[in-house]
């Protein structure tokens, strides 16, 4: 195993996530890819805010978000793991799977939070859609085991 991906939400819940892609990039000797997917350009159409105050509020965030993907990198490359930050803009799906596809990762690492009826209703679970639609192996870590 090669190469490993592991996708972030900044949701504070990453720490069971990066700690299971420490587990398995150590044990294998992997090179590790800490990918978070960046929100979409919302659609301001009727908004009162003019688009340089949305472009410069976006620009920071995603400054922000770049940040501590490095500091993420940078706490596994001092652990040892040869370890880079991606942050990538598109569908969440669509683009965990080309990414991985990219750089020919051997495993996919992603969180699972368990939501209700409504929720999976209207927009689905991200592990759920990986679980069906990746040809690359996955883990999925559960993110809400104080609701077990």
């Amino acid at each position: 195993m090669k190469s490993i991906l592991v996708t972030i939400d900044f949701n504070e819940k990453e720490a069971p996530l990066l700690e299971q892609a420490f587990k398995m990039a150590s044990a294998f000797k992997s090179k590790l890819w800490i990918m978070h997917i960046a929100a979409p350009e919302p659609d301001f159409v009727g908004y009162d805010v003019g688009p340089e105050e949305i472009r410069d509020a976006r620009a920071e965030e995603l400054r922000k978000e770049h940040r501590l993907l490095q500091k993420y990198a940078k706490d596994m490359n001092d652990r040892g793991i040869d370890t880079d930050g991606l942050l990538v803009s598109g569908a969440t799906i669509e683009t965990i799977l080309q990414q991985a596809e990219k750089l020919k990762a051997d495993l996919i690492i992603t969180g699972h939070e368990r939501h209700g009826f409504f929720y999976r209703a209207i927009l689905g679970s991200t592990a759920e859609q990986l679980l069906e639609d990746s040809k690359i192996p996955l883990l999925i870590v559960p993110l809400d085991l104080d609701k077990a």
